[in-house]
């Protein structure tokens, strides 16, 4: 198995004995972290240093994490992904992240792996959407023409199809949800509920019902996957 590629990260924390055991983690799994303690110092080297991804904490002295976030998205030249840590788990203060551009949210208390799992999809995630080509197995998604083929033949998708494939081949091998897949797809305009279930079957009778097996998988109260076997 390949070891994941070393991240350079920026950790914004004001609790000292959090960050400690964060960077102590990651350290010893060959990431390289740079660390501030409050927004104003965060938001100074997000903007001047390069990172591949930044893990904030929500509350934050100075500057909280919703500012910062805002501020970085205003200010910054690339899109630096952002890993959101807070201890409130109600779904508005998620969606106040989302609104202004968090990436990923990770509610404490948290297992540092799951931290680094966490880390290593939004980096991987990042780096696919700058591609103009995905490849999976036999799936190949060209980002530029917004075509899709497998085993070398092009898949008839309509414009929804291409969508969820694309959002799910970004994502792989993570599971995307159903809530996520929506916001994506219809942001906050109403939706029939049967939408998705509908768009889901006719993907699949492109994808999947022409090939000997199944490329996308549901995992059965959680979402949706691509399943990409190893040759």
């Amino acid at each position: 198995m390949n070891k994941p590629a070393a991240l350079q990260v920026l950790l914004i924390e004001d609790e000292l004995s959090i960050a400690k055991n964060i960077a102590g983690y990651m350290e010893q799994k060959g990431h390289i972290f740079d660390f501030a303690s409050n927004g104003k110092q965060g938001l100074a080297l997000a903007l001047h240093q390069h990172y591949d991804l930044i893990i904030l904490d929500l509350n934050l002295p100075g500057l909280d994490g919703l500012q910062l976030c805002t501020a970085l998205r205003q200010q910054a030249d690339r899109h630096i992904p952002l890993l959101m840590l807070t201890a409130r788990d109600s779904i508005d203060d998620k969606l106040a992240g989302f609104h202004v551009g968090t990436d990923d949210y990770l509610t404490k208390p948290f297992s540092l792996q799951e931290l680094e799992v966490r880390c290593l999809a939004l980096s991987r995630r990042h780096l696919l959407q700058q591609q103009h080509t995905i490849t999976l197995g036999p799936l190949v998604l060209d980002k530029q023409r917004r075509i899709a083929k497998r085993d070398g033949q092009q898949l008839a998708l309509n414009a929804m199809g291409y969508k969820i494939l694309l959002l799910l081949a970004e994502a792989h091998p993570q599971v995307v949800s159903r809530s996520e897949l929506s916001q994506h797809l219809w942001h906050d305009e109403p939706t029939e509920s049967d939408a998705l279930r509908s768009h889901i079957y006719q993907l699949r009778t492109v994808l999947d019902k022409p090939f000997a097996y199944p490329l996308l998988k549901t995992v059965f109260g959680v979402g949706f996957t691509l399943e990409i076997t190893a040759a």
